[in-house]
Formats: C-alpha cells, sequence, structure tokens
C-alpha cells in the first residue's frame, strides 16, 4: 500500500511545492538536496529536512496527515505539516540516525 502511494505522495508534494509563487520565497537559504516545511498546529516553525526524507515511511505518514488535513493547498507557501512540533522532532531525529 504504502509503496504504491509513494511516487504519488512525492509527485504530488514536488508538484504543489514547485506551483506555488510562494515557494522560491520561502526556499531562500535552502541547501541543495533539501526543502523547508512548516511545522505546528497554530504557530509555524520552518525547518530544513533532506529531500531523502520524503521517501522514509514515517515522514509520509506526517505527509499523509498534511494531505488529509490541507490537501495541496498550503497556507504558508511551503509544504505545511499540522502536528505537534515534538512529534515532527522525534520522526526527524529517528530519521538522522538511519
Amino acid at each position: 500500500m504504502i509503496a504504491k502511494r509513494l511516487p504519488s505522495i512525492i509527485s504530488n508534494a514536488r508538484q504543489m511545492l514547485s506551483s506555488h509563487s510562494l515557494y522560491a520565497k520561502n526556499q531562500k537559504g535552502v541547501p541543495k538536496g533539501h526543502v523547508a516545511v512548516y511545522v505546528g498546529e497554530n504557530e509555524m516553525k520552518r525547518y530544513l529536512v533532506p529531500l531523502t526524507y520524503l521517501s522514509h515511511p514515517s515522514f509520509q505518514d506526517l505527509l499523509r496527515h498534511a494531505e488529509e488535513e490541507f490537501g495541496y493547498s498550503h497556507p504558508m507557501g511551503g509544504l505545511t505539516i499540522p502536528c505537534k512540533e515534538e512529534v515532527f522532532l522525534s520522526v526527524t531525529n529517528q530519521l538522522n540516525f538511519l
């Protein structure tokens, strides 16, 4: 199931990111191979994550939640992940050790 949706999730995320006019503004200062994401439930905080995270099952769970919450219309102009910051940090910290 996840393997079937992976290309779709990544493709849709890339399409969403490249189609927003605010994308270029929000990606300033982002190193090659990374993407800026906005995380939070109320107050959004910007994080830089490696593109390789997009294909990891734990990160895909966060992306699916973002899709359910926002579809592909992200209010911050970039990829928005509507979860508690602690959850996001826990997932990304685990990915740092892989």
